[in-house]
């Protein structure tokens, strides 16, 4: 009996450290994995204003009745967000955008863009709460920067110029606008191109 007991005892430990070891293993092949597959920005299209540009600008109303300012230097880097009510990742987005309205409001404003029936877009616009943002409806404004695909954004700096722009479906191609526009690039792809 004592030899069985004993006998298991080593299969166990050495069933163990082959487990541990496989772990370590498994381990460095995800180290290696994320080294070779780059975190993937916004998706830039080659339409619009080019990145480095001055924005199109627009004088614009609110669904609530602000003016709003579009491509006009100010104190503020501003994003455009378009998006439309029947967009699904769009209104996944919107807990990401107040999110990021909160902790970058000290160098950013957003402003939400869209265009079509008013009625739809006003109920959209409370029944997600969306007050905190300027909402605007301007086919124009979509025409301008030549969005052709939602959701999509544009990251105007304080002087009214396109900093950086593209498809967004997740909080890391949003974050990866804030990230080209620090960096000085076009985009993030850009960027791990260079270095």
């Amino acid at each position: 009996m004592e030899q069985t007991l004993t006998a298991a005892v080593v299969v166990l430990a050495v069933v163990a450290v082959g487990l541990v070891l496989a772990v370590f293993a498994l381990a460095r092949q995800i180290g290696i994995l994320y080294e070779r597959i780059a975190p993937m920005g916004a998706l830039m299209l080659d339409a619009g204003p080019a990145v480095g540009d001055v924005a199109p600008r627009f004088t614009l109303e609110a669904l609530d009745g602000r003016v709003v300012e579009v491509g006009n230097a100010g104190p503020q880097s501003s994003l455009l967000f378009f998006l439309s009510p029947t967009c699904p990742v769009c209104k996944k987005l919107l807990p990401i955008l107040k999110s990021s309205a909160r902790s970058e409001q000290s160098w950013l404003r957003i402003l939400l863009a869209s265009d079509g029936e008013r009625s739809a877009q006003e109920k959209f616009y409370r029944q997600s709460k969306l007050t905190e943002f300027p909402y605007v409806l301007s086919a124009e404004l979509g025409l301008a920067f030549k969005v052709s695909r939602l959701p999509y954004a544009v990251l105007l700096d304080d002087t009214g110029k396109v900093r950086a722009k593209g498809l967004i479906n997740s909080r890391e191609q949003l974050e990866s606008l804030f990230t080209a526009k620090d960096l000085g690039v076009s985009s993030v792809q850009e960027y791990l191109r260079s270095a």
